[in-house]
């Protein structure tokens, strides 16, 4: 039986009237993009047709989904809001404060340990609120979605990059700051410049070594990690309806590496397969009554060109299967070809560990694929040459995959099976094995591999591939083998070929679990209690944001100018700082540290204006807050991409930072700077980025005129006297304006309850 299947109901019930209208509008036939967003709008049925990548349209979304570390500020904002429950179906899921260390008992038994008063806190919150809980080990946010909340034709919002995963069970489903997943909790609308739509047709079919994995590492590859800013990603195709539906929750879930709104897939049998193995044939039965509004129309896959704004053609039977990295997902290699590049690069050969889950590919499918190459090591007598770990996706799937014998191969061959959370996909991984920054390989079926994502070390080279392909690398040992043309040595001394993967769609036994790890919330919760103490280090209740004056925005000095890739993770990392993700004060000790100065091409080392000495960003930018001396920080391209932690945008809020100019922005930080109060400005000439030099004062002679579509004029004062004017341009509307002058989206909403 489905959660929230009276909701599901409804917005089936709507959803052919208002698409019709939506066709009506518009005057041609709609993808399934368009026809999930037009019937997801604030107002109702649609009453005009609105511009991709112009537009700023309110929409409706059906749900929202929290992980741990996000969710915690997200939950601290929505205390403030004054409401007494939220509006819309609404869940938290514990996995990301979860260490893989030893395994996964023990490893879950130190996190309840050491977060029990983050875990309490979020646990109390979604009873008051009438939140769904997801205890720790119940497994990673974006698995248990796609297995419990996810349906065709949806909207949901997620306080994670990798929400779109739900796009495998063909959703409109879109990471966010937690300050946009507030707006919905409180009953408001939520706000997003109407996506351009890239379609990917697939044809053929994969076999063999080839995975779903493999589509995306190809398309990460064409459109790079920022070719999809801004945009829905739409596969469609033969190739598209011979996927499973957790092979396309695969891909819609790498699609955040390339910068993607989101993806998705238009309903069909696997879909329908998916919903009913896991319990929800109330949906499948919901969702055939209205199929043919649950993909696009057939003049848009018959004629694809005409109706996206742009087209990439895939045959399956010609894909190859790649390992993409190092230090970037859109790297992309094909298998055999590696060694060469590794070789011309000084990439480490030897590989040391190979890790296989995180919530893009921790399906039972993705266990079955790895599980038999794990076999034919033991049964041709292999020793892996590297170490391995696992993470399943959720604990129904752990329980179905030990019921199954599946575990028990993997640690037959020596894996160690951590626990069903994110582990060391987001840097939550004691990694005995290093020491210091010792240049090493590892491979992975994760979808990020920045620099030190993993294990916190800068020359820790990851690789990204499907969890086949990691297993076979992982038992060579080697980058450069190629399980299709090599052979291995045995512990007999014999040369012996892997064969093939073979995988099980879905389990032949159905799924099983004892407990999946959920907590339903009080029908009242407005008795409970929620408690932060005042002396925690976890936690820490949330003063308003003052709004920053046109006084303010006068003698502003530079902070940093990030040089080259600077994600998320660059301004606020993950790994142990996961710890602090609820105390703003902590959290920002860690503001910015991992980002590149381009005067010094060092990490955490700054200039600071008053003083002439250096320290580290927090320290320098720590003393300016002290003086009321508001600062500004210059960055390059896709500034921000990756995660959707807001804690990006709200550490340097925090202390003092004003404005953030870049050439170009990742959509969810950009946003997450928008909803706290900031400046996010982009060049107007990118050249300009060349004329900041470390010394320099900036003044926004025009801020006091801030108004949509108007660029704005900044003074940059040198250290020597001399000046230059320059022109940055900005995505405010005159709502987004509304939070500027109020200090952030969360006063204006505030300022609306107490009206």
């Amino acid at each position: 039986m489905a959660f929230d299947i009276d909701m599901i109901k409804g917005v089936y019930a709507k959803m052919a009237e208002r698409v019709d209208k939506a066709r009506e509008v518009t005057g041609k036939p709609l993808t399934l993009s368009e026809k999930i967003l037009y019937s997801h709008l604030w107002d109702g049925n649609p009453t005009k047709a609105f511009t991709r990548a112009k537009d700023y349209v309110d929409f409706a979304p059906d749900r929202i989904a929290c992980q741990d570390a996000t969710a915690q500020m997200a939950l601290l904002q929505f205390m403030q809001a004054g409401k007494p429950q939220v509006a819309v179906p609404t869940t938290v899921h514990c996995d990301h404060l979860i260490q893989a260390k030893s395994g996964a008992a023990a490893d879950l038994k130190s996190a309840n340990s050491t977060s029990a008063e983050v875990f309490d806190f979020l646990e109390s919150v979604s009873n008051k609120y009438g939140i769904g809980f997801w205890k720790p080990g119940a497994g990673i946010i974006h698995q248990v979605v796609l297995e419990n909340y996810a349906f065709p034709g949806g909207m949901m919002i997620g306080t994670d990059s990798h929400t779109v995963n739900a796009g495998g069970l063909g959703m409109v489903a879109i990471g966010v700051g937690g300050a946009d997943a507030v707006d919905v909790m409180a009953g408001m609308a939520w706000e997003l410049k109407f996506p351009k739509l890239i379609g990917v047709k697939l044809t053929g079919n994969i076999s063999g070594w080839t995975s779903a994995k493999d589509v995306i590492l190809k398309v990460a590859g064409i459109l790079t990690v920022k070719g999809g800013t801004g945009a829905i990603i739409e596969y469609f195709g033969e190739g598209a309806k011979n996927l499973s539906c957790t092979g396309k929750g695969t891909i819609c879930n790498m699609g955040a590496e390339v910068g993607a709104t989101t993806s998705t897939f238009g309903y069909d049998d696997s879909m329908e397969r998916y919903l009913r193995a896991t319990d929800r044939s109330d949906i499948a039965d919901e969702a055939n009554k209205v199929r043919e509004y649950l993909t696009a129309d057939p003049e848009v896959y018959d004629n694809p060109d005409n109706y996206f704004d742009e087209l990439i053609e895939i045959n399956l039977d010609e894909l190859r299967p790649h390992l993409n990295g190092p230090f970037t997902p859109d790297l992309a290699t094909p298998v055999g070809e590696l060694g060469v590049k590794a070789r011309e690069n000084n990439w480490p050969i030897n590989v040391d560990w190979g890790l296989i889950g995180s919530c893009t590919n921790s399906s039972y499918e993705d266990l079955t694929r790895a599980a038999s190459i794990a076999k034919q090591a033991i049964t041709k007598n292999i020793k892996p040459k590297s170490d391995f770990g696992i993470n399943p996706g959720s604990e129904q799937i752990r329980f179905t995959a030990e019921r199954d014998g599946l575990l028990q191969i993997f640690e037959d061959l020596g894996a160690t099976v951590f626990t069903n959370a994110c582990g060391p996909c987001i840097g939550q991984w004691d990694r005995s094995d290093m020491k210091g920054d010792e240049k090493n390989t590892i491979v992975h079926s994760f979808n990020r591999n920045f620099s030190k994502r993993a294990d916190g070390n800068p020359n820790t080279h990851a690789f990204v591939g499907s969890p086949e392909m990691v297993a076979a690398i992982a038992i060579s040992g080697k980058l450069d083998f190629d399980p299709m043309n090599d052979t291995l040595i045995n512990e007999d001394g014999e040369e012996v070929m892997l064969d093939e993967p073979m995988g099980i769609e879905l389990p032949v036994k159905g799924f099983e679990v004892e407990d999946a790890g959920y907590l339903a919330p009080r029908e009242d919760g407005s008795s409970v209690d929620v408690k932060v103490a005042k002396d925690s280090e976890r936690l820490q209740l949330l003063e308003p944001f003052e709004p920053i004056t046109p006084d303010e925005l006068q003698g502003v000095k530079l902070l940093i100018k990030a040089f080259g890739k600077c994600t998320t993770d660059h301004i606020s990392m993950a790994g142990p700082w996961l710890r602090f993700r609820g105390h703003l004060d902590n959290i920002a000790n860690n503001t910015l540290i991992g980002a590149v100065n381009a005067y010094n091409k060092k990490t955490n080392f700054v200039k600071s204006q008053l003083t002439g000495e250096y320290g580290g960003v927090p320290d320098v930018q720590r003393t300016y807050k002290a003086k009321g001396i508001k600062t500004i920080v210059v960055g390059d391209h896709n500034y921000g991409e990756g995660s959707s932690r807001e804690h990006a945008a709200m550490q340097p809020r925090f202390l003092g930072v004003a404005a953030v100019l870049v050439k170009s922005f990742a959509r969810i930080h950009e946003t997450n700077l928008k909803k706290q109060g900031m400046l996010g400005l982009t060049f107007a000439n990118e050249k300009d980025y060349d004329l900041i030099q470390e010394d320099d004062t900036f003044n926004f002679v025009d801020i006091a005129d801030f108004a949509p579509d108007k660029q704005l004029t900044i003074e940059v004062v040198h250290g020597d006297g001399s000046k230059d004017s320059i022109k940055a341009n900005h995505t405010y509307n005159a709502a987004q304006i509304g939070w500027f002058n109020e200090g952030s989206a969360l006063n204006v909403i505030k300022r609306e309850n107490a009206a």
